[in-house]
């Protein structure tokens, strides 16, 4: 599944590509066999493609596989070797241990200088300047520096001749054309070492920058063993995809002028990865479900219905096909548009419209049928039998004028036969409802809330 992290990194490349006149590069490190699977693949092309990322936009290249350019990685291992910044070594973890006496120390050169040719389990190491630092020009993180003597003389290619990581993502960069490289900052331990490489290989590093990571409302690293991170599993639940987009563009960036929700082509125009905060990003899903909210209400209500559809019937909706009535769900489409957050909030809104019985919640019922209720609603029931015509406002002025001889005001008296009619406390406006559910439903219901009571 395709983690809302990447989701935010594919964005703020893309946004720079487009800013810049550039072309974002969609490469899949697929050299672990164990990691790699079509349909995994399929998935980071669809949810992209969802986001507006795809091979039909002139600024989108690839994909690429890594796993395809496994010929000039091995080249690049021969040339450091024959420049003399690589070595070969066939010391093991436990053999390192016993010269440091220390079981996570890092490796101690001691292969540097004893002139190993290739043989099978016998790794190649990259020879790290002793003395020196490791400068990175990061456009978030200020340039930091990295002592060489605190980098280790890391493995580029392992013992049966294949090329680590490392040295495959820099060998792929060099080939594509890569100027900026932006990404996670969890990478960024990474990066003095690939950008030795980039030196050794005769090329100039690129462009780096770093992105804050993305944390819970408890401050944690966003995990997929604890939160929710797939793109996929929030774009099912009724998250508009141009939502997203907007929500995942300000996790460590802000447009300025206290301006959040934007069109992308106008987040595109102010960006400006120097901009990005280096501190972590909470992502706030309640935020999020607002942005989302606010995305549906700018739609017509045309495409509102279609955005929704997949909810009104099966597998989604509780109810049948025999049972859904277009017509009604029409009619009261305007209000449920105005609020629900997720798409997917459209069943609960409207299945007392489809349901034969309303799906009743308890605490719903508890809280609104007090003492009195049942007396309430036989008078409302008499008050409704004859009312003409059955409309919103008749049927609001009704349960006003019921609710007054009882001495409540409308608020209160309406909670009884809200949750009588449509189950719950909370939903669309009531009498507009009521004028779509039809007097002798209206009516049914409320009998049976009151033979509960």
């Amino acid at each position: 599944m395709f983690h809302v992290g990447g989701a935010r990194s594919a964005l703020f490349n893309w946004a720079v590509a487009k800013n810049q006149g550039g072309t974002f590069v969609l490469r899949i490190e697929d050299t672990d066999a164990a990691r790699n699977k079509p349909e995994w693949t399929d998935g980071i092309l669809s949810a992209l493609a969802a986001l507006g990322m795809h091979a039909e936009d002139p600024t989108f290249e690839g994909p690429y596989f890594q796993s395809q350019n496994v010929a000039k990685h091995r080249e690049a291992t021969a040339t450091l070797l024959d420049a003399g910044r690589a070595y070969y070594c066939d010391c093991t973890r436990d053999d390192v241990a016993a010269r440091t006496g220390n079981p996570q120390s890092g490796y101690d050169g001691f292969c540097r200088d004893r002139g190993l040719t290739y043989e099978a389990g016998r790794a190649l190491r990259f020879r790290t300047p002793d003395e020196g630092e490791t400068h990175v020009v990061d456009l978030i993180r200020g340039n930091p520096s990295f002592p060489n003597s605190a980098l280790e003389d890391f493995i580029v290619a392992r013992g049966d001749g294949s090329p680590v990581f490392l040295l495959a993502n820099v060998v792929d960069d060099l080939d594509e054309g890569i100027t900026h490289v932006i990404r996670g900052e969890e990478h960024l331990s990474n990066t003095p070492k690939q950008q030795l490489l980039w030196e050794a290989l005769g090329a100039t590093p690129p462009v780096w920058a770093h992105l804050p990571v993305i944390v819970n409302e408890k401050r944690q690293k966003l995990s997929k063993r604890r939160d929710k991170v797939a793109l996929e599993d929030y774009l099912a639940e009724g998250y508009l995809p141009d939502a997203m987009v907007n929500y995942l563009m300000l996790l460590g960036w802000a447009p300025g002028n206290d301006e959040e929700i934007l069109p992308f082509e106008e987040l595109v125009e102010r960006f400006r990865v120097e901009d990005v905060n280096s501190a972590s990003a909470f992502f706030d899903v309640k935020k999020l479900a607002s942005f989302n909210g606010e995305y549906i209400r700018k739609m017509s209500v045309a495409a509102f219905s279609a955005a929704v559809d997949p909810w009104l019937h099966a597998p989604r909706a509780p109810w049948t096909e025999e049972q859904f009535d277009a017509a009604a769900f029409a009619a009261v489409a305007p209000l449920a548009q105005s609020r629900v957050a997720l798409l997917s909030d459209i069943t609960d809104n409207v299945d007392f419209l489809f349901l034969d019985e309303p799906a009743t919640d308890e605490r719903s019922w508890a809280k609104a049928m007090k003492e009195g209720a049942a007396e309430l609603l036989t008078d409302v029931r008499a008050a409704l039998a004859t009312l003409e015509p059955w409309a919103a406002e008749p049927l609001k002025d009704t349960v006003a004028a019921v609710g007054e001889k009882h001495g409540l005001k409308l608020g209160k008296a309406q909670a009884p036969v809200r949750v009588a009619v449509t189950g719950r406390t909370v939903g669309l406006p009531l009498f507009e409802s009521l004028e779509v559910l039809g007097r002798e439903r209206t009516l049914a219901r409320v009998d049976a809330a009151i033979a509960k009571l």
